[in-house]
């Protein structure tokens, strides 16, 4: 007990300890406003990063350390400050009024994925996948490459839980935390280019940017993967081989798999035909959110939904929905230009950081590369456990992966294969930042970064 509690604390000190140098990447781009500063931060910023302090020092009650982040920044900003230029409560009105389509799309598809991980597990797939994993160590890595490859399509949380379900088996629940940290960034890294594999890139759906202006993050997530791939499977084999027993009587149930082809195709070809056809009405009302659920309702009858997911489910998704709408009352204006060197950045921030509010924050102000910024907000997330949904997920599995101590030291490949990653993208694509696709909140000037010629 004693030897647990001191890896938590000296887990809350690291955390601590990193979490405020990093605002350093904020502090230099702070203009001078009526707003109260502190060393040149404006105190919007502070409180917001007291609340992500809070997270990830409270594990056990993100909830209420999210809901008084929320509570504390509004209040604030309704006495001392303004929300995009206008005061009080009429500010407040507006700027619920602009963002309630954001987040009630990012509810319905939170809720509607939590549905759909379950219709995938419960279709067979899972089990029968240890049937055709190699006997050494490219067994180890087989399985990542295939939570690469689920998490492209599926939320990113549950290709991670996944994973870990079926090491756990292959492994007799000997499973090295190097390789738990592997897990995590495979499912990190496969839902990084596509804008149904990540909570962050289907917020930037949502916001409007396009599917394929994200894809080139896999020039980056696959070289990482080949690079953390390798590493872990053997760190893995060395510490307990693999053991493939795949369950006899394991059998894929078809018509599972087809309610989640179903259910991707609703979301994707609605999203598709409004914004296509309908944009004028694509920020009217929460399309998106709302195709997932009839599909599910519709295909209720077929196969049962597992609706006892839905209380955890929802208790998770308002503490991400808080933080969402606590980053999109930051005064953006005041960050530091969009440019590589940022994002760069912005994925080592990410691994304190949730990276759900700093997808928030860079959506609202617009000008970056998409594809750069969903593999370091995505993929920099795995380098410590609490740094991501799918870390905590699988940690929660696997208690003993709670201590940042042994992640880092254990999973120092996920960090290294961030950095090599990064740079391939860059010398194989380039850095493309994309015109703002809303018009700035109050009136700002587009980013500086789109002046910037392009790698």
């Amino acid at each position: 007990m004693v030897m647990k509690t001191t890896a938590r604390c000296g887990g809350r000190l690291w955390a601590a300890a990193v979490l405020f140098p990093a605002l350093s990447l904020f502090s230099g781009a702070a203009l001078a406003s009526a707003s109260p500063e502190v060393f040149g931060i404006p105190l919007d910023f502070i409180l917001f990063a007291l609340t992500l302090l809070g997270v990830a020092l409270f594990h056990h009650h993100t909830l209420q350390v999210a809901l008084t982040g929320l509570a504390t920044i509004a209040l604030y900003k309704l006495g001392f400050s303004d929300f995009h230029g206008v005061a009080g409560l009429a500010g407040l009105g507006g700027h619920l009024l602009h963002e309630w389509v954001t987040i009630a799309n990012l509810l319905g598809l939170l809720l509607g994925f939590a549905i759909l991980a379950r219709y995938f597990e419960d279709s067979g797939i899972p089990h029968i996948l240890p049937r055709y994993l190699p006997d050494d160590w490219k067994g180890g890595f087989a399985l990542l490459v295939m939570v690469f490859i689920m998490s492209s399509f599926l939320d990113n949380i549950a290709a991670a839980l996944i994973g870990g379900t079926v090491a756990a088996s292959v492994f007799h629940r000997r499973v090295h935390i190097g390789y738990l940290a592997a897990i995590v960034a495979a499912s990190n890294a496969g839902g990084s280019g596509s804008v149904v594999g990540d909570t962050t890139t289907t917020m930037m759906w949502i916001d409007g940017v396009a599917p394929l202006d994200v894809v080139h993050a896999y020039a980056a997530a696959i070289p990482a993967l080949l690079i953390f791939g390798v590493i872990a499977a053997r760190q893995q084999q060395g510490y307990a081989p693999i053991q493939k027993d795949a369950t006899l009587e394991a059998r894929v149930d078809w018509a599972y798999v087809g309610i989640v082809v179903a259910i991707l195709v609703g979301a994707m070809g609605t999203n598709i035909v409004v914004n296509t056809h309908f944009p004028e009405v694509s920020d009217a009302f929460p399309f998106l959110g709302v195709a997932v659920w009839v599909v599910i309702f519709a295909l209720a009858a077929w196969r049962k939904p597992e609706w006892g997911l839905l209380p955890d489910a929802f208790k998770g998704s308002v503490f991400l929905l808080s933080l969402v709408l606590c980053a999109s009352m930051m005064p953006v204006e005041k960050l530091p230009p969009a440019s590589w060197e940022t994002a760069f950045g912005l994925g080592f921030v990410s691994a304190v950081f949730d990276n759900i509010p700093l997808t928030a924050l860079a959506l609202t102000q617009g000008g970056y590369d998409w594809g750069v910024l969903a593999y370091a907000v995505g993929f920099g997330g795995s380098m410590i456990w609490f740094g991501s949904s799918a870390g905590v997920a699988v940690s929660n599995l696997f208690p003993e992966a709670k201590s940042v101590g042994a992640w880092l030291k254990a999973g120092w490949h996920v960090a290294l294969a961030y950095v090599i990653g990064f740079f391939i993208m860059l010398a194989l694509v380039g850095w493309h930042p994309h015109e703002p696709h809303k018009e700035p909140r109050g009136g700002g000037a587009a980013p500086a970064a789109l002046d910037q010629p392009a790698h």
